[in-house]
């Protein structure tokens, strides 16, 4: 009895110190597999075990001695039975790595996973179309600016259909180049551009729309003769005036196939005149003196400094009545008119469009536009497209340059102060 009890005590007491890591040796695979998942479970439930950065290895704290020996015996174990079998020893290490490895991370629990510490790098959306999309769009709205002015200064981009050429007339009438938008009316350029819209073979025909009270005798006769040019060429040329068109810009208008006013244009005052000044008295009494030299009795003719003498007036009235005969008989020309009818209306006086209708002097009542229509009807034309030739805009102003402003000037100055005054 007390040999059999030992026995069994001996028996139990083996059992109790191995439990719960006893194994029977057919269950060495399970017990395997049950070991690997205590290392595992340890591994990530721990808190105390955690990994000091993200190059260091996870430390694993092993369960007991016992486990860890029988660990190694069941490495050994299959490692002689791998070389038995012809297998290098390297693929049942690399198997139970690989196992290992392969054991998912548990997604619930306790477990704890170090944040990555790498900046995120945000990639940059490239802007270059959008850069390309603005330097196209500047790059029109050039050509557009540069297109317009360059038909403001030109006046060449047109269509090739037919065509209705206005020029404008606007200002004081002088003789010389000057820029359009100062308040004077070039004879130079206006003749120019008449010149330039009968080269076109598509303008049919010409309106000149006139808003001048007069100027130089000269500059009008300049500008009547390529008017009438102009009409003899078989292009109608017609005249639409604004508020003024009188004097010198009336006489511009007098050969033209059709004259249209506004019922209360000012026009008419046909005549000529010729202005002197007489400051002696003012420079007596300022003490100022002046000593003149002349190789000739008329060379100081019209100077400020002294009156015009008996035979000077004679000449100044020759030279009027001269300029007056040339006015007259182009108007009388010009409108089928005699002379005698014009004579009896050229005293200078102002007309309205209306009286001046009723008089024989203008053609037509109407507008600029009325105008237009009317030019159409004698070029025979329905839709006829409208070109300005020289209309002042923004553009010519802002890019005129600085000497064409001294030049407007200067030649300003010359004509009203000029020292044989001026005949208008």
């Amino acid at each position: 009895m007390n040999g059999d009890n030992s026995d069994k005590n001996t028996e139990d007491d083996s059992e109790y110190h191995l439990y719960p890591y006893s194994y029977d040796k057919n269950e060495s695979g399970d017990t395997q597999k049950e070991n690997d998942k205590i290392q595992t479970r340890v591994k990530y439930e721990d808190p105390e075990i955690e990994a000091s950065s993200e190059d260091e290895a996870p430390v694993i704290t092993e369960a007991s001695e016992p486990v860890q020996e029988e660990i190694e015996t069941q490495v050994e174990k299959d490692t002689s039975s791998n070389i038995t079998s012809g297998e290098p020893v390297d693929t049942v290490t690399d198997t139970h790595v690989k196992e290992e490895k392969a054991e998912p991370a548990p997604q619930t629990g306790t477990g704890y996973y170090e944040p990555s510490r790498k900046t995120p790098v945000v990639k940059k959306k490239s802007r270059k179309w959008q850069y390309v999309a603005i330097v196209l769009a500047l790059l029109f709205v050039i050509g557009i600016s540069f297109a317009a002015i360059y038909q403001s200064f030109n006046g060449d981009l047109y269509s090739s259909s037919d065509k209705i050429a206005v020029i404008y007339i606007e200002g004081t009438m002088v003789t010389s180049s000057v820029p359009g938008g100062f308040g004077y009316a070039s004879s130079e350029v206006i003749s120019d551009n008449i010149r330039k819209a009968l080269r076109d073979e598509n303008v049919k025909a010409i309106v000149l729309r006139i808003n001048s009270g007069g100027g130089s005798s000269t500059a009008g006769e300049e500008v009547y003769a390529e008017v009438k040019k102009a009409s003899d060429s078989g292009v109608p040329v017609i005249i639409s005036m604004g508020s003024t068109a009188a004097s010198a810009a009336y006489h511009i208008s007098a050969p033209a196939d059709l004259i249209v006013a506004n019922p209360s244009t000012m026009t008419g005052s046909i005549g000529t005149i010729w202005q002197f000044q007489n400051l002696s008295e003012y420079y007596d009494k300022e003490g100022v003196e002046y000593y003149i030299v002349k190789s000739g009795e008329f060379k100081d003719m019209g100077s400020a400094t002294r009156g015009l003498s008996d035979d000077e007036k004679e000449y100044a009235n020759k030279v009027v009545a001269e300029v007056y005969s040339n006015f007259v008989i182009d108007v009388a020309e010009g409108r089928d008119m005699s002379v005698s009818e014009v004579k009896s209306l050229a005293d200078g006086r102002i007309y309205t469009g209306r009286e001046a209708k009723e008089l024989g002097l203008v053609d037509e009542l109407g507008n600029f536009y009325d105008a237009l229509d009317m030019a159409g009807e004698l070029a025979g034309i329905d839709e006829p497209t409208i070109v300005y030739m020289n209309k002042p805009t923004l553009s010519s102003l802002l890019f005129s340059s600085e000497a064409d402003v001294d030049a407007t000037a200067e030649l300003v100055y010359y004509y009203k102060d000029s020292p044989f005054g001026y005949l208008t």
